[in-house]
């Protein structure tokens, strides 16, 4: 979990350096409630969610989100949004609501407030994966370093053998993340998604190699992909945010017209 804080940090400030194109109001708007969500989750849920059951829960959510990738991708020339096509009350609180769920599953596993909020962004709000991911990548990076703090100076539940291991990620973070955030600029969008596809089969690979399949797991894991399943197949199916059906100008209800964040 530190090894993941020092990754999102490093990639994090490679991606405002190389002036990656981010979508800054998904992250100021999920951003502050998964602070409040990793928070709320270390404090509450974690103590009493076991790991194994945590990890298998966030294995069959990030699978799912492959299916539901290869499913919208099978187009070539599928168009996308190069930002959030649509800004008003609704999304904001779509926004809010993705970030509260992704702190939370971030302090189970250390890490789900980027998967969460890139389902979101790339499911429903059709955003480009060339800007959900460096979004995202710095979303994860504001919730770990939130999470961090709290567990040092509120829960003080990191000792030295912690420290240490942290201490030890940082020379393979310091090269490795920004080098990846560098690859993944010049990357199309479509070589992304198959990078991530290959991700999501090492988590699924790896979850099953190291987590003994209980009852209470398999119950879980289905309850978690019926779940995932059909939220995934109702943003999937949404044509409010296509790049097609969103008009060249928008009515003036406080929305906010389409622009490319850089």
């Amino acid at each position: 979990m530190l090894f993941r804080r020092w990754e999102w940090g490093a990639a994090s400030l490679s991606i405002l350096y190389l002036r990656i194109p981010i979508e800054r109001r998904a992250l100021l708007y999920a951003g502050l409630p998964g602070i409040a969500g990793v928070a709320l989750g270390a404090r509450y849920i974690a103590p009493v969610f076991p790991p194994a059951l945590a990890r298998a829960s966030f294995t069959v959510m990030v699978s799912s989100l492959a299916v539901a990738l290869v499913l919208i991708n099978r187009s070539y020339h599928e168009s996308r949004n190069e930002a959030l096509p649509i800004f008003g009350t609704r999304e904001m609180w779509i926004l809010v609501v993705v970030g509260l769920i992704g702190g939370a599953v971030s302090a189970l596993v250390g890490s789900g407030a980027n998967v969460v909020a890139f389902i979101a962004m790339v499911l429903l709000f059709r955003v480009s994966e060339k800007v959900a991911t460096p979004t995202t990548v710095l979303l994860m990076a504001i919730v770990s370093l939130a999470g961090f703090i709290f567990h040092l100076a509120v829960l003080r539940d990191f000792g030295p053998v912690v420290t240490s291991y942290w201490l030890a990620a940082v020379p393979v973070v310091v090269i490795g993340a920004p080098l990846g955030a560098l690859i993944c600029s010049y990357m199309p969008r479509r070589a992304i998604v198959n990078l991530l596809l290959f991700l999501i089969a090492l988590e699924f690979l790896s979850t099953l190699l190291l987590v003994p399949m209980s009852r209470a797991i398999l119950f879980s894991s289905a309850a978690t992909l019926a779940i995932c399943a059909f939220a995934n197949w109702a943003m999937s199916r949404a044509t409010r945010y296509r790049p097609e059906n969103v008009p060249a100008v928008l009515p003036l209800e406080g929305v906010e017209a389409p622009e490319a964040i850089a």
